[in-house]
């Protein structure tokens, strides 16, 4: 008589004395016209594979896991729960086929009204979306959704969508590593050649000052020198014709003096200006190849993100000529199947007709059968009652069937537009005897008879035909 529920479970009581149905987690009488019956609350998980299609008829999967259980807190959405649990257990397919139709449903609304992109970049908003249009359907039955992880959206076998995108993303990142990596060797090596040229210039330019200042330094001792030797010269021989020659051979000796000063300097300056245009050409080389690896980068991406764009666009085309091609063949499969169907018709009626017509054939032929019987009854009665005489039968079918009449019609057919001979009969007696005779009136009656002896010999030599018995009979010749 005492009922105690668990500490996630909840007394639904029905009954008498109970207008619809009383929860509790105690009581402690339930009376005999009175059910009692522990329903658990606890939320559960149920995990889903949703399928879906956006706007532009893309199919993906949603993976997903909901925790959903009562509102605890709602006494009528408890109610509401404790109906659907007394029922069904809430491990049981028909809740988790009602979760996953309302969670399936919705999804599906919502994805169809928005595209991939949009589906994929506000995932956020999506999941949002999707959750609070399942709630609102949830709590019909008393539900909530105490979690929900949605996983990251899934391809479609046959259809790669994300697949592809993932690709293309991966093929930028390479290619702008690869360009930042090609960017990053280039200025390296051109500054590392920019240094290099640097100090070479440097050490071109110091190398060349010292020698100018050696020279200088040097010039001037030697100047200082010779100066001292040409007074001492021109002191000790002033008189002597050897200061024209000293002094022809120290302008010499200045004109080659000045011309390897001059020239020192020239190959100095000729020897930097070479040094500086080897190091720009060098310079002019590495700019080419940069440019180059820039260009060939440039082109590679650009080919990249066209191959891709073709991709698609060949994909699209694909999907649109299946979609085609399927809708043909549906066309063609269901005017098969009309055409089967008219052909059976057509074969039932067929059949139907050669039936009816074997039955008629069949119903004709039982038909002569019976009417043969019936004349080979006929016949036999017949010959029964003439003590079967063959020839009386076969007179009196002859006379029955008009024969002779049909003999003589086909005879004087045959000697239409002769001229056949006449035989006139006579048994002797003159054309002119009276009437008063002995004959009177039956006259005619006598000719036809003394006609008909010669008639029937006539119609038996040309026919082969005897007269009926009943008439008479034919002598020979000679007799």
């Amino acid at each position: 008589m005492y009922r105690i529920a668990g500490p996630n479970e909840y007394l639904a009581i029905t009954g008498m004395g109970i207008r619809d149905i009383k929860l509790a987690k105690k009581a402690f009488i339930i009376w005999p016209l009175q059910h009692s019956a522990r329903f658990d609350v606890s939320p559960v998980n149920y995990t889903f594979d949703v399928q879906a299609m956006s706007s532009e008829k893309l199919p993906f999967i949603l993976p997903a896991v909901f925790t959903i259980g009562p509102r605890v807190d709602d006494n009528e959405s408890l109610i509401l729960y404790a109906k659907l649990m007394l029922s069904h257990d809430k491990h049981s397919s028909h809740v988790k086929e009602l979760v996953e139709g309302v969670i399936e449903g919705e999804t599906r609304v919502l994805a169809a009204s928005m595209s991939m992109e949009e589906i994929f970049k506000g995932t956020k908003e999506f999941k949002k979306a999707v959750f609070d249009k399942v709630q609102l359907d949830l709590d019909k039955f008393g539900l909530l959704i105490y979690n929900a992880n949605v996983k990251q959206l899934v391809d479609v076998k046959g259809h790669e969508y994300f697949s592809y995108l993932g690709q293309k993303t991966q093929m930028e990142a390479a290619n702008q590593a690869k360009v930042d990596v090609s960017e990053a060797n280039m200025k390296g090596a051109v500054g590392a050649k920019i240094r290099e040229g640097q100090t070479l210039q440097n050490a071109a330019k110091i190398d060349a000052d010292t020698r100018v200042v050696t020279a200088q330094r040097q010039g001037d001792g030697k100047k200082e020198e010779i100066r001292v030797m040409t007074d001492v010269k021109i002191f000790e021989n002033q008189k002597e014709a050897d200061v024209a020659e000293a002094n022809a051979l120290l302008a010499k000796k200045k004109a080659g003096w000045s011309q390897l000063t001059k020239l020192a300097e020239v190959e100095a300056a000729k020897a930097v200006s070479i040094r500086e245009a080897e190091l720009q050409t060098e310079v002019e080389n590495r700019n080419a190849i940069t440019r180059t690896a820039k260009l060939k980068a440039e082109m590679l991406t650009k080919a990249s993100v066209e191959y891709e764009t073709k991709v698609q666009e060949a994909n699209s085309l694909l999907y649109k000529k299946q979609r085609e091609a399927d809708a043909v063949l549906y066309e063609k499969q269901k005017a098969a199947e009309a055409q089967k169907a008219k052909s059976e018709a057509a074969f039932y009626a067929s059949k139907q007709a050669a039936d009816a017509e074997l039955y008629g054939k069949k119903k004709v032929a039982e038909g002569i059968c019976e009417l043969a019987k019936a004349e080979g009854y006929y016949l036999n009665t017949l010959m029964k009652e003439l003590n079967g005489n063959y020839a009386a039968v076969r007179d009196y079918m002859m006379v029955s069937k008009n024969m002779f009449k049909e003999i003589a019609a086909i005879n004087a057919q045959a000697v239409n537009g002769l001229q056949p001979k006449i035989s006139i009969w006579s048994n002797g007696k003159g054309s002119g005897q009276e009437e008063g005779d002995g004959v009177g009136g039956m006259k005619g009656i006598a000719d036809i008879y003394t006609m008909l002896p010669p008639l029937m010999k006539t119609v038996n030599e040309q026919t082969g035909m005897l007269p009926p018995a009943w008439l008479g009979t034919l002598t020979d010749a000679g007799k």
